[in-house]
């Protein structure tokens, strides 16, 4: 599906990523201050930063992510696993998901990385005496060093292909959680009592136009955002009391409905576990057709043009 950005309403023209939002609500954590604080911190440093701006929905940037949850849906993930109302759903195809792959002793060659479809973009190596190396369960030498350990995003059926490489010793999946900490960055909402990570997420449910809530603490934290940023209302918790458009208020009932968008490359995609629901008038359309697909890391002539997506059905 293609869509409006939809943390893209507010931008620091020279810090777009990650999103305005993110990027205030670690400030406000690393110097302990509040939200508005925070923003008016990121104002003064325009130097750093750039200016703040806000854009209106047709001026965002348009992103394509695939469509896994529905208004009304409830939505978890647990072990990297996609749950709808309780039921597994099936990966497409083509879905990613980052391993760890540590050789027998050689390091892996430019054709290797080919054949199993990884970019040079995605062909990170792990430093041996990094932080991450230490709390990992991988082999060393009698001497206490690491054979190359690679981080590649892999599909299942590359997967089987990298387990069955003679010179490949260990492979597993890359977690979110290392030594007690997310590792993997904030997760929606931003809020520290979000304990929720990359691959352990929710359960979630999905407003629906017309559905309504209970303004309990919970669900302003899961809905604050969208009910004061997508239905443009005012929204206040003024002496523990929740004011509605400077009403007292205990419910509030949904006036669009929302999507949640995930992408395909489950571990490197910023999509809706980052910044949350997508409303349905930033929905742009949906893509048909790969007209032209080229692989950035070869020449024209060296096979830049992948003939065999051309004029495919976008799946």
């Amino acid at each position: 599906m293609v869509f409006n950005f939809p943390a893209g309403d507010s931008v620091l023209l020279k810090a777009t990523n990650p999103d305005f939002y993110s990027t205030r609500y670690m400030t406000a954590l690393q110097y302990g201050i509040s939200l508005e604080a925070a923003t008016q911190r990121l104002i003064s440093q325009s130097a750093t930063y750039g200016k703040l701006v806000y854009r209106p929905v047709d001026r965002r940037e348009n992103f394509v992510k695939r469509c896994v949850g529905l208004p009304g849906d409830t939505l978890q993930i647990i072990a990297n696993q996609l749950f709808i109302d309780g039921k597994p759903m099936e990966d497409a195809p083509e879905a990613q998901l980052n391993y760890y792959v540590q050789t027998k002793g050689g390091f892996l060659s430019e054709h290797q990385f080919r054949t199993w479809n990884v970019s040079k973009e995605d062909q990170i190596r792990l430093p041996e005496d990094g932080y991450f190396a230490a709390y990992l369960p991988l082999k060393r030498d009698a001497n206490g060093h690491l054979n190359p350990v690679y981080v590649l995003p892999l599909t299942r059926k590359v997967l089987e292909q990298v387990k069955k490489s003679p010179f490949i010793d260990t492979v597993f999946v890359e977690t979110d959680t290392l030594g007690g900490y997310n590792v993997a960055g904030p997760t929606y909402p931003l809020n520290p009592s979000n304990t929720w990570t990359r691959d352990n997420y929710g359960p979630i449910w999905i407003p629906a136009k017309g559905a309504t809530i209970e303004l309990n603490a919970h669900n302003l934290m899961l809905y604050g955002h969208v009910i004061h940023h997508y239905e443009k209302q005012s929204l206040e918790v003024i002496n523990g009391v929740v004011q509605l458009n400077g009403q007292p208020a205990t419910t509030y009932t949904f006036t669009l409905d929302y999507y949640w968008m995930m992408g395909d490359n489950r571990h490197k995609s910023a999509d809706s576990r980052a910044w949350g629901f997508v409303p349905e008038d930033h929905i742009v359309g949906k893509p048909v057709l790969v007209w032209l697909s080229l692989d950035k890391d070869r020449d024209l002539f060296d096979g830049k043009i992948r003939w065999k997506r051309l004029f495919k059905k976008a799946s």
